[in-house]
Parts: C-alpha cells; structure tokens; sequence
C-alpha cells in the first residue's frame, strides 16, 4: 500500500496560491483525503528555508513553493537537489518569462495577490453596506459609516452611495423629511463624516415633476409643490447648521462630479 503523500507548500506569503495549484494536480492522482498538506507561510530567509527543507526530506515530501525572491528560489533549488527532494518552482518559471517580455524587474513584493482579494471583498462588503443603510432604513448604520449624506429626496443620495462604494467607502444616506426628526445617531457621530446635499428649488422641482410623471402620478402632487419644497430645504439648513458639516450645491452636478468632491473633501480632512 502506497504511503500517504505529505506535500510542503512554502510561500512568502499566505501560501494559497501554492495551495491551489498543488491540490488541483493532486485531484488528478488522489482524492482531498489520501494527502496531507503542509503549509509554511511568510518565509523571509533561508534559516526558515533550511528548516522547513530538513522536515520535508525527513517526511519523504514534495515541496511547492511560491517565492518571489530570486535568492530563496534559488536556494530552495539547490538544496533540493543536495537533499534529493522533489521539488516544484510554481511561481518562479513564470515571473522570469514575464520579465523577459515586459523587460523590466518584477515588483519583489509578496502577497500582492492577495492584496488585490482583500480590496474586491472590501469593495465588496461597501456596497452590501450601501444597500443596507439606504434611505434611512437602519440608523445604526450611521455610526459604522465612512460617509454619511444628508439631504431631501432626489438629492441623488442613494446612486452616490453606490458609486462611493465602488471606491470601497462604506456609506449611509439620511433622507431630510420636516415631518421627521433625523436619528440621534446622525448628531453622535464627528460631523466630518457627515456630507449634506443642497439643491436648487427650481431644479428639484423640475427633478421631482419627472419622477412623479415616470410613475404614473399627477405632476402638482404636494410632493413637487414650490411651497413643500422649500418647507424641506430650510429644514436641511437648520440640521447641517447643526451638524456644522460640509455642504454641496449638487443642482447642476454629475453623480461622478459629486463624488470626486466628497472624495477631496474627505482626503483634505
């Protein structure tokens, strides 16, 4: 009966790269019980190498590795053949072809790939946020937030929530009703946060006309009166007077114009 096979899988970084490849070789020859893995993540010197090389002959294991350090490649290769280990170079042969082709040195940094996973999960994550803390819906949201905007209906709240969570920026969005106070929450939290959303009355009059018309309604609903709309701007004056907050004029701006400007605003804070 054939021994279990041990396999080593040596990385400067988290090691799943190696993993990956290793175990989809492997489900060629075994099945995910008839093997044993061995990982040693975030190696940065021989003294680490030669001692995880020691084990893996003692065991009678192969060895992946992915290391971008020449230096400990080679190393690596070298001892093998003195210790007669099987040894598998999964990252190496491909870094040096890439630099022949983009003739230029490969950037020596471990775990970018890595790197690049945790910033799609963390985009990711931002945007179950966005949805989540919509229009208001959970005020707890507010003290999580990266961003918080404040403003009256049709101020474009919630498609800059998702484009800013695009960016991997968690944002709650706080509607401004006069009927309403705003949560407590949104007075707790440091008012740098805090982002509000002013219009012009004309504009938002000719925004809330088309709204009402795309869904089927009569345009001189109370909602689009001149008369309700400046009931609800000057109540957004008086809670970003009181929350003492940056204010922008979106009237005549793109969602992306916007979100550039509160994404200066938060970088110069």
């Amino acid at each position: 009966m054939l021994k279990k096979p041990i396999i080593y899988l040596i990385s400067d970084s988290l090691g799943e790269t190696a993993e990956k490849v290793i175990q989809a070789s492997l489900s060629q020859f075994v099945n995910g019980q008839e093997y044993e893995i061995v990982r040693t993540p975030y190696v940065e010197d021989t003294t680490k190498l030669k001692q995880v090389l020691t084990n893996a002959t003692r065991d009678k294991a192969i060895v992946g590795y992915t290391l971008v350090n020449p230096e400990l490649r080679q190393y690596v290769k070298q001892k093998s053949v003195l210790l007669n280990l099987e040894s598998i170079d999964i990252i190496g042969p491909m870094l040096e072809a890439m630099e022949r082709i983009f003739e230029k040195k490969p950037r020596m940094k471990p775990g970018l790939a890595h790197q690049l996973d945790e910033a799609y999960f963390k985009r990711v994550e931002a945007i179950e946020f966005a949805v989540q803390y919509d229009d208001g819906r959970d005020p707890r949201g507010i003290e999580q937030a990266d961003i918080i905007l404040v403003g009256v209906s049709r101020t474009s709240k919630t498609p800059l929530s998702q484009y800013l969570a695009l960016k991997s920026l968690k944002v709650a969005n706080v509607p401004i009703v006069p009927e309403v106070d705003p949560p407590e929450e949104l007075y707790r939290v440091d008012p740098s946060k805090c982002i509000g959303l002013k219009i012009n009355p004309e504009k938002l009059n000719d925004i809330r006309r088309e709204r009402l018309k795309a869904l089927g309604l009569k345009e001189n609903a109370n909602y689009a009166t001149h008369r309700r709309i400046e009931q609800e701007l000057a109540f957004f004056e008086c809670v970003v007077n009181k929350l003492a907050c940056p204010v922008i004029d979106v009237s005549n701006k793109a969602v992306e114009e916007t979100a550039n400007l509160i994404m200066q605003i938060k970088m110069s804070q």
